[in-house]
């Protein structure tokens, strides 16, 4: 079943199938929700609950952003991960679940930490795929600067091209090239909102702390070549108080569930299990 809801002026979209656990899936950007399809239908005995972020598939970006966040380019519309974690909310209010498993990869992940030290009652547990409780560096801060720069230019093609490209891992760049043109297709983005997205990943909150504070299960899975998440940064994730169920895919990059959904698949089921 797809579905609409509605948070803070805007209408959301999210898919809704099957039956028993239900599990939430936060995709990452630029992708929208069909970046969880090839691991989702690998799933079964779960209730998969996917939306399209704000501002990613036909989910609308909304005119409630603030502006002035992100100092770099103090004009920027700023899509924050508390508006994100609002939205996720406002979607468990409208399909009436008091509680859930939550999925997450890059932006995805950034969202759980969020939610966690929100309304941490409302996660039974947390698989964290290729994210990171790290903020940016500052080299991190200028790219998304320029990203912006680049956006603003009409540049999101090339932009786009770019991401495909460097974020697949290069053992499946080069073992299976269609995974690229597959993932550039659903970059879809305005040039409005990945400059709104790309601001809020600029002023995303540091969660090294909340780490600390998780005390539901976790599930790691980390890419080898993975250039945005690295497994070094993951590491910290190992000392969740709720116990960390850790994989490293040494041949994945960070877009792994996409890239090797049968893989994940085999590691994400058996830790659904203890939900169940």
């Amino acid at each position: 079943m797809n579905g609409t809801f509605l948070s803070n002026g805007a209408n959301l979209t999210f898919a809704d199938t099957g039956s028993g656990l239900p599990v939430i899936f936060l995709h990452p950007t630029p992708l929208d929700r069909d970046y969880w399809r090839p691991l989702t239908e690998r799933l079964s005995g779960v209730r998969v609950i996917v939306p399209d972020l704000r501002g990613h598939g036909l989910s609308e970006l909304g005119s409630f952003l603030p502006v002035g966040g992100f100092t770099r380019v103090p004009d920027a519309p700023v899509l924050t991960i508390a508006q994100h974690a609002s939205d996720v909310l406002a979607l468990l209010d409208h399909l009436n679940l008091q509680s859930a498993v939550f999925a997450g990869c890059s932006i995805g992940g950034y969202i759980l930490f969020e939610l966690w030290r929100r309304t941490p009652e409302r996660m039974r547990g947390l698989a964290i795929v290729c994210s990171k409780p790290q903020t940016d560096a500052e080299a991190n801060l200028e790219r998304r600067a320029a990203t912006i720069a680049q956006a603003r230019a009409g540049d999101t093609a090339k932009l786009f091209d770019g991401m495909a490209q460097t974020l697949v891992g290069a053992t499946m760049r080069a073992r299976r090239p269609e995974l690229i043109q597959q993932l550039r297709d659903r970059m879809t983005l305005t040039a409005e909102a990945l400059i709104a997205v790309q601001a809020g990943l600029a002023t995303r909150p540091d969660s090294m702390p909340t780490v600390l504070t998780i005390t539901a299960p976790l599930l790691a899975i980390a890419g080898g070549e993975d250039p945005a998440a690295t497994p070094t940064e993951m590491e910290v994730l190992r000392t969740v108080p709720g116990g960390c169920t850790w994989h490293l895919l040494s041949d994945a990059g960070h877009f792994a569930a996409y890239e090797q959904p049968d893989t994940v698949a085999t590691l994400i089921t058996p830790w659904l299990t203890l939900f169940i």
